[in-house]
């Protein structure tokens, strides 16, 4: 962002740039490490957790930097104070620390993810999320705590909800009202495991079972599902549209029913196979006849729907443009509105037997699934967010979507807490 930039050279050259805490050292860290440092005048990664201290630590190295080990927050302000890198096991120190700007939760981890991210708030420290899971499930409180306290919350710009909810404030600065966000996939398969996702998951230096979290199609469940929450979208149908289209992602204006569409108020989508991609696409409708004329001028077309789209997501490249956006601005690039307006929940990848403990996001068990919350809701279905761990009281057969009725949740757990709140909170 254009703005954004301008304000970074402004820190740089005053020596006051923003201190960043990263929690998470694994191969997103990395990168986004890597592009702080090398990449991102007025930007400094101050301080690093991981509760293995050596991927901590390798974020440094591999940018060519020799960190400081802290066991204490009193031990991290005094590295950042004399300008020395830090790592430190307990997240929750580094979360403690005073001379910290921002923190980045790059874990992707549920349960953990709510723990750091409540703690964050509560010491009005903004943070951005890469962690969508944790979003989708419990996002709509988590934002609505933030802003009660004053500070931000926010998914990141490079993540497709982030370039989505680019895109869709873009397209309403035009007057446009956008009817469909979507997202561009390559590949859709709901039996995907981590057996058959190995050697991609290690060509790419990746964790095998978050590559199938992408290809069974739980996480652009989880990504829709933080745009609807962020913008009132919901879904046309379960798991959405999901067409195969190998066109390019214009043609997509002729897909769909303009009527249905704002009977519904929009909706999030995907799409399989489109051109560009992978990218996000928006289609909206203007209102104004006069201003339709502009756009078919502009090579839109006729409408009524017309097309937006940005042709690639950059993911960790682009998270330091939320940091600063946060830190300076206090804007969020995207956070839920509201209550919940879509869920993902838990459905069979095979024959599941009672007593069975499910493995949870990218496993051999459940794949997730986009619903409206109401559904969801109505028919007490599982989040998919809160699905590993419990254990099975009734055989599931594949393709069937769990419910509380079906499962013993393990006790104790913060994210089942908060998702009781939030029902309660959005009632």
């Amino acid at each position: 962002m254009i703005l954004v930039d301008t304000v970074l050279r402004r820190r740089a050259a005053q020596q006051r740039p923003i201190r960043v805490g990263m929690i998470g050292a694994g191969f997103m860290g990395r990168g986004l490490a890597n592009q702080i440092v090398n990449s991102v005048p007025g930007m400094r990664l101050a301080a690093v957790s991981n509760r293995t201290l050596a991927h901590a630590e390798r974020v440094y190295t591999e940018v060519g930097a020799a960190p400081l080990v802290a066991d204490s927050a009193r031990q991290i302000d005094a590295a950042i104070r004399t300008h020395k890198p830090v790592i430190v096991q307990d997240a929750f120190e580094l979360l403690a620390a005073e001379q910290l700007d921002c923190v980045v939760d790059v874990t992707g981890a549920v349960e953990f993810g709510a723990h750091i991210t409540v703690t964050a708030i509560d010491r009005r420290l903004p943070i951005v999320t890469m962690n969508a899971e944790l979003d989708a499930t419990v996002g709509p409180l988590l934002a609505h705590r933030a802003r009660a306290a004053g500070v931000v919350f926010s998914g990141a710009d490079g993540d497709q909800p982030g370039v989505q909810a680019n895109l869709l404030r873009f397209v309403q600065g035009l007057g446009v009202t956008p009817l469909v966000a979507g997202n561009v996939k390559g590949l859709q398969d709901p039996y995907r495991t981590p057996t058959t996702q190995r050697g991609f998951a290690e060509r790419w230096g990746q964790d095998a079972r978050m590559v199938t979290s992408f290809a069974d199609g739980t996480k652009v469940s989880f990504e829709q599902a933080v745009v609807a929450n962020a913008f009132g979208f919901t879904v046309g149908r379960r798991g959405m549209y999901g067409r195969d289209h190998t066109g390019h992602i214009d043609a997509l204006t002729d897909a769909y029913d303009v009527d249905e569409l704002r009977a519904l108020g929009g909706v999030v989508d995907y799409v399989v196979g489109a051109r560009p991609g992978p990218g996000v696409y928006v289609l909206g409708v203007h209102d104004d006849p006069r201003q339709r004329h502009y756009l078919e001028l502009y090579k839109l077309g006729k409408g009524p729907l017309y097309s937006f789209y940005a042709p690639y997501h950059l993911c960790h490249f682009e998270v330091p443009t939320t940091v600063a956006r946060a830190v300076d601005f206090a804007d969020a690039t995207i956070a839920a509105a509201e209550g919940p307006r879509v869920a993902v929940v838990a459905t069979a990848k095979r024959d599941l037997r009672a007593g069975h403990t499910l493995d949870g996001l990218g496993g051999y068990d459940t794949f997730g699934v986009a619903e409206t919350q109401l559904a969801a809701a109505a028919a007490k279905l599982l989040p998919m967010g809160i699905a590993e761990g419990c254990v099975l009281e009734t055989d599931v057969p594949k393709d069937a979507v769990l419910t509380y009725d079906q499962v013993r949740v393990p006790p104790g757990r913060l994210v089942d807490r908060l998702l009781a709140e939030q029902e309660k909170l959005f009632a």
